[in-house]
């Protein structure tokens, strides 16, 4: 396979004034943010040739190359992160291939790597903003990027691509700015918050509020909540890995020195495996952007959003712009299960909309989309070249499944 985009550089662009301010959904405002992009491969020369790329929940906008560090992250830019998240697909040659295509990917608003969020200072006081950070809906992110891509003069993205959660803010802009695209590329994700996904979030809240440092999101001048993050991390890390992967990645984890809690031991591999992944976390992420992200997984409503009633009349906006679906569904999926992606072909069918649904066939449960690009690749690339228009008739959803 061909090399990647190499030595990559984080970008800032600057929204917003005392003037004009950045109205959230909540109707709270600041007088400017930043979010942090890279941008891969070049625009032709009728800015045509976009791909948005929306990351996961603890993703940055490094997606792809070797970014060394990023301005204002600090020891946050762990030697975990240096390495793009979706290098394996995204480079020359690769399933969004930057010779034909250019890539961005920004972190999210109320992220932690550069984009303006709770640990970014307030002018107006020059301390972390903390807990007087606005809450984050998806619409606030997709709002965002949307002013991004005005920035770079981009009226029309050939793409979006959304992986996880990262899809859910996908279908939003494809829903609420239907002319802005042409491709809609949902990756392992659903419609919509399931109970089950509530309860899982909500536990991971209880976490972070509930460790004795957390000082309701006023931390950053003393103690980081570390223990109640890595806690959150370890709830929601095995919704990510396979049961079964778990298992082996434990077989060879180092034992953790300290693996005496209050008055439990720890003793077995799996537990030390876990507590090893939630201690590596707390030292690349930060609490109060891990609430903010979850607080938008759990308040996310597409249909309020839109403006609209139903799923069917949702979809009906993509049908009107012309837009194609590739949907993928992952069977061993315990974050967003492939029933999930079944509702949301089943809605886009009664759409109307032009779909294909793809079945990977994984034993490495969510994280396939990350480790596995030959599984996704042949299908990224049909998509993206437009193959699919040969014979399609409208409304027609096509089913493949991928070993």
């Amino acid at each position: 396979m061909s090399k990647g985009p190499g030595k990559t550089t984080t970008q800032f662009f600057q929204l917003g004034s005392e003037a004009e301010p950045f109205v959230f959904a909540s109707g709270e405002s600041l007088p400017g943010i930043t979010l942090a992009y890279e941008m891969y491969g070049k625009l032709n020369a009728k800015k045509s040739n976009a791909i948005l790329l929306f990351h996961a929940l603890s993703g940055s906008q490094h997606a792809a190359g070797r970014t060394e560090e990023v301005d204002g992250v600090g020891e946050r830019w762990t030697e975990d992160v240096k390495a793009g998240w979706w290098d394996m697909f995204v480079g020359p040659g690769k399933a969004l291939d930057t010779n034909r295509y250019c890539v961005i990917c920004a972190n999210y608003l109320g992220g932690c790597y550069g984009s303006s969020g709770p640990a970014s200072i307030n002018p107006a006081t020059g301390k972390p903003y903390g807990s007087s950070f606005p809450a984050v809906l998806s619409i606030d992110v997709v709002k965002s990027q949307i002013a991004l891509l005005d920035h770079l003069g981009i009226e029309q993205l050939h793409a979006v691509i959304g992986t996880s959660i990262g899809g859910l803010l996908a279908l939003n802009l494809a829903t609420v700015f239907p002319e802005r695209v042409r491709i809609v590329m949902p990756v392992a994700t659903g419609l919509r918050t399931t109970v089950l996904s509530r309860l899982t979030l909500f536990e991971q809240v209880m976490a972070i509020e509930n460790d004795p440092h957390f000082n309701g999101g006023d931390y950053y001048e003393g103690e980081a909540p570390e223990y109640g993050l890595a806690l959150a991390r370890m709830i929601s890390h095995k919704t990510f890995v396979h049961l079964d992967a778990i298992e082996k990645r434990a077989s060879s984890t180092v034992s953790q020195a300290n693996g005496h809690l209050s008055w439990y031991q720890v003793g077995h591999n799996v537990e030390s495996y876990m507590l090893y992944q939630g201690k590596k976390f707390v030292k690349r992420f930060d609490a109060n952007s891990y609430l903010r992200i979850i607080n938008m997984w759990l308040r996310y409503d597409p249909l309020r959003d839109a403006g609209v009633e139903n799923y069917e009349q949702l979809f009906a906006r993509s049908t009107a712009a012309g837009h194609h679906y590739l949907v993928f569904s992952i069977d061993s999926d315990f974050c967003f299960y492939p029933e999930e992606q079944a509702e949301m072909v089943l809605a886009l069918e009664k759409a109307k909309t032009s779909s294909m649904h793809i079945t990977v066939h994984s034993g490495k449960g969510h994280d396939s989309f990350l480790l596995e690009p030959e599984l996704y690749t042949p299908h990224l690339v049909y998509t993206l070249e437009g193959r699919w228009k040969k014979g399609s008739l409208d409304g027609e959803t096509t089913v493949l499944e991928v070993e």
